[in-house]
């Protein structure tokens, strides 16, 4: 991490070096060092979420499960608090129950520890004067807001203003991004991630499509280009593969790290238990009970149940919100119902499970013919991009064989931007005696694409 503190404002002083005034004249420079206690970061948590449904059928996607234990908001909210930022805003719509809950739990309610911060929750709602209430993009969340941080401009000695994704899988210190910010005496800083000619990510329309064009003509916009690992989470294919490539040895990403870790909700479980278990380049999640299985290459999320013979390959298993007791068990199975897990003699592969989920004895999920698209809501799962996806507390029976016919033709996303993060000042910034005019961002119809990492405006 860098050094951070405050300094005056870039400072040259000339000095005679020499006696009689024949010296070398010397210049030096003051650096003014980004503070992280004049930022605010403000995480983007609404959305439909159409593009990782049906993960996303009950819940907003930066409460999608990740890496076993841990969810997609605690990225941006753990690259904050280790990057010294702690006033941070989550602004919500869709689906939001499991996401203030989460927050609730691990950044409100004894989870994470932080002084002199706070973690306030946005969610939409409808202004004076407007008909909808719904956020109609990621500008428009942070413009219904506005008077929110022009509060925090004017109270909270605040001067530069994060707006984090939070559908994205990286490391990152915000405050280098701010700095440079800084350096470049900035109105917009976009931070940037290089991608492939013809990428899978889709035209963005958010910040991108709305304000940046305009931006690049009247304001001093500057880039910040990214190069460590960085995923955007914006597919079932995406989601897949990023978390199938935590359990690569090396994998490309690291969530263990201990000078800048994740925070996720402190649960209170216990190790897991194995018995007789063959496990490979596999990720076990706490409070898991594992037995006679085979696991490879799969991520096995928290209470994971796993009985004699099942095998799981190229899958990942989200867990549990409840553990069912050993009565209980005992009482579904004689009742000819399935408890929570994978039960005896199941295989699976290339499979996200989702919460909850109940699946039964000699049970094979695979796509070995395929199939691309599927939607078999009745029968508790969906096929997307090749991916058997199965429901949140869905029940899949003793016996059943989840390989069925669909759309076999495949597809792809090819548009790409990929902007990580958008740092703005405040107006006036960079003019100490500014008019005390009000916060005002430059909320126009513009368009923007940004193809293999440039920025180009029409």
């Amino acid at each position: 991490m860098a050094q951070r503190w405050t300094a005056n404002v870039i400072d040259a002083v000339q000095q005679r070096a020499a006696p009689g005034g024949q010296g070398v004249l010397r210049t030096s420079f003051r650096r003014n060092y980004a503070d992280p206690n004049e930022v605010a970061a403000v995480i983007l948590g609404g959305g439909t979420g159409t593009q990782l449904f049906p993960l996303t059928s009950t819940r907003a996607t930066p409460a999608v499960p990740i890496g076993g234990c841990y969810r997609l908001i605690d990225i941006p909210m753990s690259n904050c608090f280790n990057s010294g930022i702690n006033k941070i805003f989550v602004m919500t719509q869709f689906n939001s129950a499991s996401l203030n809950r989460h927050i609730h739990r691990t950044y409100l309610g004894g989870g994470i520890n932080f002084t002199d911060g706070s973690v306030e929750v946005l969610a939409a709602t409808q202004m004076p004067g407007e008909a909808a209430g719904w956020f109609r993009g990621t500008a428009d969340a942070v413009r219904k807001f506005i008077w929110v941080l022009e509060d925090y401009y004017k109270n909270k000695s605040i001067e530069h203003i994060l707006i984090l994704s939070g559908d994205q899988l990286y490391r990152m210190d915000y405050m280098e991004l701010v700095q440079k910010h800084v350096d470049d005496n900035a109105d917009i800083t976009l931070s940037c991630a290089p991608v492939g000619e013809r990428s899978r990510y889709a035209e963005l329309h958010d910040f991108g499509s709305e304000i940046l064009p305009r931006a690049l003509h009247d304001h001093n916009v500057q880039a910040y280009v990214f190069t460590d690992y960085w995923e955007d989470i914006g597919t079932i294919r995406s989601f897949f593969d990023a978390n199938m490539a935590l359990c690569e040895q090396p994998p490309k990403f690291e969530f263990y790290d201990p000078k800048t870790p994740f925070f996720t909700s402190p649960r209170y479980l216990p190790p897991t238990k194995s018995d007789k278990c063959r496990i490979k380049e596999a990720i076990i999640s706490h409070g898991c009970f594992l037995r006679e299985c085979k696991i490879e290459h799969s991520i096995i999320g928290v209470r994971s149940r796993l009985n004699s013979g099942s095998e799981l390959k190229n899958a990942m298993m989200m867990g549990a919100d409840s553990y069912e007791t050993e009565d209980e068990i005992s009482r579904l199975m004689s009742e000819g119902k399935v408890p929570i897990g994978v039960g005896e003699n199941t295989k699976i592969s290339n499979c996200i499970i989702d919460m909850n989920a109940r699946i039964g004895r000699d049970v094979v999920i695979s796509n070995k013919e395929g199939v691309q698209e599927a939607d078999r809501p009745e029968e508790g799962y969906y096929i997307r991009s090749g991916i058997v996806v199965i429901q949140k507390n869905a029940t899949i029976k003793d016996g059943s064989c989840r390989a069925p016919p669909g759309r076999r033709d495949g597809f792809c996303d090819n548009l790409c931007a990929a902007l990580i993060v958008v740092v703005v000042s405040r107006p006036g910034l960079k003019k100490r005696s500014g008019d005390g005019r009000r916060l005002k961002l430059e909320w126009l119809r513009l368009k923007v694409k940004a193809r293999a990492g440039s920025i180009s405006s029409k």
